[in-house]
C-alpha cells in the first residue's frame, strides 16, 4: 500500500460526470450519425423513445424526446438504416454517452424504398389493398369532396374540369400536401368527410389530389394513417396523387386511381352534354319504337279482320237449323200430347191398388226401423276403433316432445332478441358518443379554452373586425368560464386596403370562389 502524499486534485463522481458531459457537448455539438436502429420497442409511456444506433463495429445510445417525436417526418422502426441529427451528451446515471436526436431521415433513397416496400407488404397482408373491398363510384354524384391544397393549380384544374363536364357542388377540405404534417392532415380530412351526417355537405365521392414530385415530396401519401383512413372510408375515394408514373400506397388503398387530378375529375362526373344527347337519342328511339309497334298492331288487326267471315256467313247455318226446328215443333207437340193422352187413358186408379202400394211402403219402413239399431252400433264401434288407433299413433310422448321443442325454440328466440337489442343499443350509444365528440371538436368553446375570447357588440352580434368598432362602443367579452362587459377606448381604424386585382371567372351557380 502506497501512503506517499500526492498533489493530484480530488473530484467527486458528480464533478467528473459534469466535466465529461461539458467536454463531450463542447467538442461535438450537433452531429449527423448514420446507423441502424436497434432495440426500438415503440415510444415509452412518457412519450419519449429510447433505442440505439449501431454499425458493424460500434453502438451508441439514442433518445428522442416526446416533443421531438411527434414532429418526426419518419418514425423510427426496428432495423431501419437512418441518418440521425442531434446533440451528443452523456447520461451520468449509467456513465454512458448518447445522442439526443432532433431529426431523423432514411439513409438514402434506397432505404426509403425499402421502408416503402416493407410497409406495403404489411398493409397488403392486412387486406387493405384487396379489390373485393373496393366500392364502385356513383354515376351521378350530388356533392364531391376534394382533399388538397387550396392554393395550388390542382384545385383549379379540378374545378375547371368539373365545371366543363357536369357542374355540381364541390366541398374543399384544405390540407398541406407536402411536409411532416401532410399525412395526418389528409387522414383527418378523409375521416372528417366520413363523419359528416347526410345532408350536411357530406360528399358522395372524395378526391385526394396533389401534383407530381419526388419520392420524398410524395412521402406523406405513403403514411400508414392515410392508407388506413382511405381503406376505412365509407365514401368512395379517388386517388390522384402525382403524375401517371408516380405511385403511392394511397393509390393501392383507394377505390379508384386516377393518373392526374384532371383525370380524377373526369372519373367523378360524366359529360352533361353527352348525357343530354344520349337521352334525346333514346327518347327519339323510344318514340319511333312505339310508332312502329302501333303500326304493326294495326296491320295485324286489319289482316285478322280480312280473314274473319262476315256476320251473314256466321249466322247462316244456325239460322237454317232454327228454321228447321221451328217447322218440326208444331208436329212434335201434337205427337207428344197424343201419346200422353193414350197413357192417361190406359191408367186405372183403384182403392185396392193404392192400399197395396201403401202396405209395401209400410213394410219397407218397418224393415228399416229394425235394421237401424244394429247399423248405429256398428257405426259407433267403427268410430271408437278409429279413435283408439289414432290415439295409439299419437300418444303423449310425441306431444310432450313437440311441446319441449317449441319451448326451446321460444327460449332461443328470446335470447337472440335480447342480444340483438343490446347490440342495437350499444351501436346507437357509440354513434351518439361519436356525434358528441364531433360537436365538441367543432364548437367555438374549445377555442375559448385555449385563451381566446369572443367579442360581441351591444346587440349580441359577433365582432369580426376592428373596423366595426369605434371609441366608446360597449362590447361583451365571452371567455371560457364567464362573460365580461367592456368599453372601447382609443384605437386606430385599419388602413384602407389596396384594391384587389380582377377576380377570375366564378365557378358554377351556388359554388363560391375559394380564392377570394
Amino acid at each position: 500500500m502506497n501512503d506517499s502524499p500526492t498533489n493530484a486534485a480530488e473530484f467527486t463522481v458528480s464533478e467528473i460526470s459534469v466535466a465529461l458531459k461539458r467536454t463531450v457537448e463542447d467538442a461535438f455539438g450537433h452531429v449527423r450519425v448514420r446507423g441502424e436502429i436497434s432495440g426500438y420497442r415503440g415510444p415509452h409511456s412518457s412519450g419519449h423513445a429510447y433505442f440505439a444506433l449501431k454499425d458493424e463495429r460500434a453502438r451508441i445510445e439514442a433518445v428522442v424526446w416526446r416533443g421531438t417525436f411527434s414532429r418526426l417526418k419518419i418514425k423510427p422502426e426496428e432495423g431501419m438504416e437512418v441518418i440521425a441529427q442531434g446533440k451528443l451528451t452523456t447520461y451520468p446515471g449509467s456513465s454512458k454517452y448518447q445522442i439526443v436526436i432532433d431529426s431523423l431521415e432514411p439513409a438514402g433513397a434506397g432505404a426509403l424504398m425499402a421502408l416503402l416496400e416493407e410497409r406495403k407488404r404489411k398493409l397488403a397482408a392486412e387486406g387493405l389493398f384487396d379489390e373485393m373491398r373496393k366500392a364502385p363510384l356513383p354515376y351521378l354524384p350530388r356533392v364531391i369532396g376534394v382533399v388538397t391544397s387550396p392554393t395550388g393549380a390542382v384545385i383549379r384544374d379540378i374545378l375547371h374540369r368539373i365545371s366543363d363536364r357536369y357542374p355540381l357542388h364541390i366541398v374543399v377540405w384544405p390540407v398541406r400536401v407536402q411536409g411532416e404534417t401532410a399525412g395526418p392532415e389528409v387522414a383527418n380530412a378523409v375521416s372528417g368527410f366520413n363523419g359528416l351526417p347526410p345532408g350536411a355537405g357530406r360528399p358522395d365521392i372524395i378526391i385526394v389530389a396533389r401534383g407530381g414530385g419526388s419520392l420524398e415530396d410524395l412521402w406523406g401519401f405513403n403514411d400508414e394513417a392515410v392508407v388506413r383512413a382511405v381503406a376505412a372510408s365509407q365514401i368512395p375515394v379517388i386517388s390522384a396523387v402525382g403524375h401517371e408514373t408516380d405511385w403511392t400506397l394511397i393509390d393501392l388503398a383507394a377505390d379508384r386511381r386516377a393518373p392526374t387530378p384532371t383525370g380524377a375529375a373526369e372519373m367523378a362526373v360524366p359529360v352533361k352534354a353527352e348525357l343530354e344527347a344520349t337521352l334525346a337519342s333514346l327518347a327519339a328511339r323510344h318514340a319511333g319504337a312505339i310508332s312502329r309497334a302501333g303500326e304493326r298492331k294495326r296491320q295485324a288487326l286489319r289482316a285478322a279482320a280480312r280473314a274473319l267471315p262476315s256476320a251473314d256467313q256466321l249466322l247462316a247455318l244456325p239460322r237454317r237449323r232454327f228454321d228447321e226446328a221451328a217447322a218440326r215443333l208444331g208436329r212434335g207437340l201434337q205427337v207428344n200430347v197424343d201419346s200422353k193422352r193414350l197413357r192417361l187413358r190406359g191408367l186405372r186408379l183403384t182403392t185396392v191398388a193404392l192400399e197395396r202400394r201403401l202396405g209395401e211402403a209400410r213394410r219397407a219402413v218397418a224393415l228399416a226401423a229394425t235394421r237401424m239399431p244394429g247399423a248405429q252400433d256398428a257405426l259407433l264401434r267403427e268410430r271408437r276403433t278409429g279413435l283408439a288407433a289414432a290415439f295409439a299413433r299419437l300418444g303423449l310422448d310425441p306431444l310432450l316432445r313437440r311441446v319441449k321443442t317449441a319451448r326451446e325454440n321460444l327460449s332461443g328466440l328470446a335470447r337472440r332478441r335480447d342480444r340483438a337489442l343490446a347490440l342495437t343499443i350499444e351501436q346507437r350509444r357509440n354513434s351518439l358518443a361519436h356525434t358528441e365528440r364531433l360537436l365538441v371538436s367543432m364548437s367555438y368553446k374549445s377555442v375559448l379554452d385555449r385563451g381566446f375570447a369572443l367579442v360581441s357588440d351591444a346587440k349580441g352580434r359577433p365582432v369580426k373586425r376592428a373596423a366595426g368598432l369605434a371609441s366608446g362602443d360597449q362590447v361583451s367579452l365571452r371567455f371560457a368560464d364567464a362573460a365580461a362587459d367592456a368599453v372601447i377606448v382609443g384605437g386606430e381604424r385599419p388602413k384602407a386596403r389596396k384594391p384587389h386585382p380582377p377576380r377570375e371567372k366564378p365557378g358554377p351557380a351556388g359554388q363560391g370562389s375559394l380564392f377570394e
